[in-house]
């Protein structure tokens, strides 16, 4: 583990060699503003973006180049889609990563996430929460008008998911094209997918059958700093954390009390980052170290020896965690991606399998 820190902060030192160089012209809204219901002693970080690198591990099939002859505005029709539906609902951001991340996790980023029929996965209970749906189909629909026939629902998901991260001042990273779309969606196969109960072990598990590692299994938790989770999935730690009637003991004290009042009821919400829950930053990794993780898989991060270390890591070096989201959120856009010939199609509504 401590080579992986001392890697990552080799990456540091990348990052800072190459700061003054030429960010990606890209518009990086910010949204400063706290809610009344945010966590009191809020602090805020002042983030520099560092430059991603266009040598990023991409699928072996995907190119960056995929769409420039057959649909050449793809990119700028994907940006303006999702800058303009953040301006109506900033949360949007986090659903449409989270909807990415969920999509990928099962059977690969082959948008079978978007499908909707009777026993998709759509309909499972890992899904039930999932929003942002309507951006993407916005998206498609506009895409479909200039370039139709063209574009898979799986690469707008994916590009959509980056945009929506630089919009709420992550960083940006290149998106290499040429993704098919699935025309398989099962809803038990969500069962896969991470619930916030498992331990550490399982959760390095489900990301290394993914080609996915530690490293990426931490930053990617980060994406944390900005959404928030449905209060039934923390009231076992607020009211009977493992069968014992009592809180979990290892929440810190004036939090718990925060949380209490905040998720007395399963169907209300709470923000994963309680200090700066509007701020893409690594407010959410400090905040483990204070014991205010949200759910208790993000807890785990800082008790785990495993993982414990790369927090620390990424709690006090922001660039650091901004570089590598870019890397690991490319990586995980290129898991088990259906490139060939014979292998799914182009959707021309994400919603359904073509008919023809």
């Amino acid at each position: 583990m401590n080579s992986i820190v001392s890697l990552l902060l080799v990456l540091l030192l990348v990052v800072q060699l190459n700061a003054s160089s030429s960010y990606p012209e890209h518009d990086h809204d910010r949204h400063d503003e706290e809610t009344d219901e945010s966590w009191e002693g809020a602090t805020t970080l002042t983030l520099t973006l560092p430059t991603i690198s266009d040598d990023l591990p991409f699928g072996e099939f995907l190119s960056n180049s995929y769409y420039h002859k057959s649909c050449p505005d793809l990119e700028g029709i994907i940006s303006r889609k999702v800058k303009q539906w953040l301006k109506e609902d900033y949360s949007l951001a986090a659903a449409v990563m989270r909807l990415h991340f969920h999509d990928c996790a099962i059977r690969g980023c082959d948008a079978s996430i978007l499908l909707n029929h009777e026993g998709s996965e759509r309909e499972g209970k890992a899904s039930k929460t999932l929003r942002g749906f309507e951006v993407i189909d916005d998206i498609k629909a506009e895409v479909e008008k200039k370039c139709p026939k063209t574009v898979s629902c799986a690469d707008i998901l994916t590009a959509a998911a980056r945009d929506a991260t630089v919009q709420v001042g992550g960083p940006y990273w290149a998106v290499p094209y040429g993704r098919k779309d699935g025309k398989v969606s099962i809803a038990k196969e969500t069962e896969i997918v991470p619930m916030g109960h498992e331990d550490i072990t399982s959760l390095l598990e489900i990301f290394q059958s993914q080609g996915l590692n530690v490293v990426d299994l931490v930053v990617l938790s980060g994406a944390h700093t900005i959404g928030r989770s449905s209060c039934e999935s923390v009231q076992h730690r607020l009211f009977n954390f493992s069968g014992t009637g009592k809180p979990d003991p290892s929440l810190d004290a004036q939090y718990l009390s925060y949380l209490e009042r905040k998720c007395r009821w399963a169907s209300d919400y709470a923000d994963l980052d309680a200090v700066t829950p509007h701020k893409f930053d690594t407010a959410y990794y400090m905040n483990l170290q204070k014991n205010m993780g949200l759910l208790s898989t993000d807890q785990m991060l800082y008790s785990d020896p495993r993982t414990k270390s790369l927090v620390s890591a990424f709690a006090s070096q922001p660039s650091v965690f901004h570089y590598q989201f870019g890397i690991s959120m490319a990586k995980l856009g290129n898991v088990q991606v259906l490139t060939g010939q014979n292998e799914g199609e182009i959707r021309t509504n994400c919603n359904f399998v073509n008919s023809y």
